[in-house]
This record gives C-alpha cells, structure tokens and sequence, in this order.
C-alpha cells in the first residue's frame, strides 16, 4: 500500500491528463477497489463511481457490509460458517486486527490526499468507499457462504464461465486416447506457469503417472527440468482455454491453485477440485470448495506422490463430488439473469436513477456510537439504575419507618 500510495502521487500530478478526462463528462466510472487511489482519482474528477471487486469481502469493513464474526468467517481465517467456540474467538480478533489495517491504510494514503484536496473537502478513504453508488463483487453463492448484505451491494459472478467451444483438433484427439477414463486438467493460474521448485515437479509428475487419466498440464514447456522425463500420459501446454477444457464431456478433475475465476468456472461446468492452494485467497476458497462437497485441498508442502495420487483417484471415483458439483452448477446457472446482463442492468440503473442514494442506509452517515447503541445502551443502563437506586432508597425508608414505629411501641 505504501508502493501505491507512492504511485498515487504520481498519478495525480498529472493534471494534463485529469483536465482531459474531466472535460470527457463521463457518466459512471467503474473502478477496481484494490487501489486506493482508484477513489481518489474518480473523487478528484468528480464522476460517480461503481466499485468492481474481482475478489472476495477482503475490504468488508471499509465498505459498511454487515459482518458478524459468530458466523461470517474473516478473510483469509480458512473457517467456514460453522465454527466452533474457539474459533469464533479467533474470528474476532481477526474482526479487530482488520480494523485497525482498514485504519493503517487510511493512514497511508492521508498524506497523498492532503497534498491533492483542499482542507475543507478532504474525503477519508472509509467516507470515499461508502460514496461508491454500487459495490459489484466477483463471487456467488453458490460458492460463498451466505451472509447479509445490503441493497447497494451486488454479487454478480462468472463473466468468464460461459458454454464450452469445442477445443482444438489436436488436443480432442489427445483427449480421444483415453477412452472412458477421461483427462484431468492441471493449472495453477496465471501468476504460477511454472513451478520453481523440482521436488514438487517430480512428485506431481509422478503421480500423474500412475492415474489412467490423461493429464493437460499448463505448464511452459521450456522450463521443464531437463534431467526429468515427463509422463507418457501428460501434455505440457503454455496456454489454455480452461472454460472451454472444464466445459468437455470427458473432464473428470481440475487440480488447481484455488484462484477464484478457475473455481467458479469449475462449478458453472460442475467439475470436482483438487486443490493446491499457494497464497491470498485460494485457502479460503478451497476452504468453500470442500464445505460444498465438491472436492478437496492439500497444502503444496504436503504432496507426495501416492498420497496426491490417491487423492485424484478418489475424487474422481467417489460419484458424491460430481454430484455436489454438479448441485452448484445448477446454482450457479439457475440464475435469473445472465451476470453480463445483471452488471449491465446495475450500471444503467445506477445513471438513470442518478445515483444509488437510494440504496445506501442511512447508517454511513451515523457516527459509531449511534451505529453501536451505545447511546441507547447508555440511556437504558442510567434509566434502570435509576429505578434500582430508587427502589433501593425506598426500601431503606420503609424499613426505617417500621423500625421506628416497633421503637416507639415499645416504649
């Protein structure tokens, strides 16, 4: 963040550009929430914003999204919605350790937006992400667990997913050769072509060795070790089109870092996982994966040529994944509108209504006591403390009478 920030300046120094895109009136501007300076740029135009996740509730808090930690698992927590009373009592301190990274971050950036905004209109980055009209996130339910959400904010997910194309002649004859075993399809995203480390290459090569399956790797080929033959069952491919190859009668698995765009294309086509999760969010999908019952994760560092070898094996002959992949599927795809139409319909909505006021609560303008109770909460423990006490002073009076009336009887 400190890295953007650094950027930031630069981006707003710019002024050549920003006057040319503020004589541009643009209706909406459609920004990644990321980076920061994305609202500080669209702030500084003065053009109305959607905020575009492509990832999960990693910035919940800034946003206003209702979060309890008794069942909303935090990000990168690697719970599910079911937790137990340990657990929970980490959810909530990953609640609080949040917080105070959403403060860091405004932190951060102050200095770029005390240099770029006059002192009476200096925007914090909390008040500039509760200003977006739309929050747009790239997840769904069908693989998220549910939560609650508010008017303003959209889960609009599998832009990419999409009916399979036919794949090329080469790779369907490849395919072709392995009768009703199928293929497994192997890509660890777009960030990992290769894999640095040759240990692991040999036990996942080894382990592919040993499946029925063929294997469509994506992996460069020019980095493969020169000192390992490559199984006789595996293709090496530098590039694939994973929609089209998930979308294939004869898939059987995807093995796969976890990445979210992989994962939900595996369920719209109702493919079990295999997953191998490296970093960010992959643990916490994978996490999902397996809660749905769709397929299972083992950590990079536990691989081991049998054991990942029996793991493809049993969850490729295990019918119950496919059948809860193939239950998500129809989540996924049973929506009522196409995501493309659904975005589309939310940014047109968003113009022509003239903003999204509307759908953001009035609780983004209450300041926290208010949002806490905590005034209510006050009112009502000074009212009940006042009854108390009266009750008390009464009690006391009654007693003292009665013992002065017993006093004055006995004499």
């Amino acid at each position: 963040m400190s890295l953007y920030a650094k950027h930031c300046r630069l981006y707003m120094n710019q002024t050549d550009i920003l006057d040319f895109l503020k004589q541009e009136n643009y209706d909406i501007a459609i920004v990644d929430p990321f980076n920061p300076c994305h609202f500080l740029v669209v702030e500084k135009l003065g053009i109305p914003y959607i905020a575009f996740s492509p990832g999960s509730f990693s910035n919940f808090l800034a946003v206003g999204v209702p979060s309890p930690p008794s069942y909303v698992p935090m990000f990168l927590s690697g719970f599910t919605d079911r937790m137990s009373f340990l657990e929970r009592v980490k959810n909530t301190f990953m609640y609080l350790v949040f917080y105070v990274v959403e403060k860091r971050m405004e932190e951060i950036f102050s200095g770029v937006i005390g240099e770029h905004f006059p002192p009476d209109s200096r925007p914090s980055l909390s008040e500039l992400y509760q200003k977006a009209e739309l929050w747009i996130y790239n997840v769904d339910f069908s693989i998220e667990f549910a939560r609650p959400l508010l008017p303003h904010i959209q889960y609009i997910v599998g832009l990419r997913a999409k009916p399979a194309k036919p794949v090329s002649q080469d790779l369907e004859d490849f395919i072709a050769e392995s009768g009703d075993s199928g293929f497994i399809l192997v890509t660890l995203g777009s960030m990992v072509s290769t894999i640095p480390r040759t240990d692991l290459i040999r036990e996942m090569n080894s382990a592919f060795a040993s499946v029925p399956q063929k294997i469509i790797w994506r992996y460069k080929s020019s980095q493969w070790p020169k000192d390992l033959k490559l199984a006789p069952n595996v293709r090496l491919l530098d590039w694939v089109n994973q929609n089209d190859l998930l979308g294939h009668p004869k898939i059987r698995l995807l093995v796969t870092h976890g990445g979210l765009n992989s994962v939900t294309e595996a369920v719209y086509h109702g493919v079990p996982i295999l997953g191998i999760p490296l970093f960010a969010d992959q643990p916490d999908n994978l996490v999902r994966i397996k809660t749905k019952l769709m397929g299972e994760f083992i950590p990079f560092h536990e691989i081991k040529s049998d054991r990942f070898a029996d793991m493809m094996q049993k969850i490729i002959e295990d019918r119950s994944y496919k059948t809860a992949a193939m239950k998500q599927s129809v989540i996924m795809r049973s929506r009522p509108f196409p995501p493309d139409q659904q975005l589309l319909g939310w940014v047109e909505h968003i113009i022509r209504s003239g903003g999204g006021g509307h759908l953001r609560p009035y609780s983004y303008q209450q300041p926290w006591y208010q949002q806490l109770l905590l005034d209510v909460i006050l009112f009502i423990f000074s009212c009940v403390a006042l009854i108390i006490y009266i009750i008390v002073k009464v009690i006391r009076f009654l007693i003292h009478l009665l013992c002065s009336k017993k006093k004055q009887k006995q004499k």
